[in-house]
């Protein structure tokens, strides 16, 4: 009797053991995809993804390198929908040596492809006011910002990495 308690305890042992194994791999996936920002790239690193950095993304996409914040390094980017989500520290403008400024909210969101970012959440310019982004288009040395209207710009302004100034609100 004692044999046969002794490998029933030792199975239910092992079964339980495996279980909490294969849930620490669940847990690290969930928590790598329910934290933003630095956290995430972190957790990405551990389980041995490591992305490219920013700029070089948008390079690859023929998108201008400076399209963004200086510190925004951390970003998600899916290469199957190609959802790019991008996060700055604060809340912050860009201004460009064409005199044209950008706002970003701390998320921007859009889908990303060959010189184009649509869809776009979370960045705003001004024309005459502050108007929402909805995508961003290259066209050989032009850049396109569709806000309702299109504002062409020209693109060296944007090839330059450029720091954000906090602003309150976005």
């Amino acid at each position: 009797m004692d044999q046969i308690l002794n490998k029933v305890g030792t199975y239910w042992f092992s079964q339980k053991a495996n279980k909490e194994i294969s849930s620490v791999g669940d847990d690290i996936n969930s928590l790598s995809n329910s934290i933003e920002g630095g956290t995430k790239w972190l957790v990405n690193k551990i389980k041995g993804k490591m992305q490219k950095p920013l700029p070089d993304l948008l390079r690859e996409y023929d998108m201008p390198v400076g399209l963004f914040p200086r510190d925004a390094t951390n970003y998600e980017f899916n290469e199957a929908t190609g959802k790019l989500t991008v996060y700055v520290p604060s809340i912050c403008e860009v201004g460009y040596k064409d005199s044209s400024v950008l706002r970003f909210f701390t998320t921007i969101t859009g889908y990303l492809e060959k010189g184009k970012f649509a869809d776009i959440e979370g960045m705003k310019t001004k024309v005459l006011i502050w108007a929402k982004v909805t995508s961003v288009k290259t066209e050989g040395s032009k850049v396109h910002f569709m806000t309702g209207v299109k504002k062409t710009r020209s693109r060296d302004a944007y090839e330059v990495l450029r720091d954000g100034v906090g602003v309150d609100k976005f």
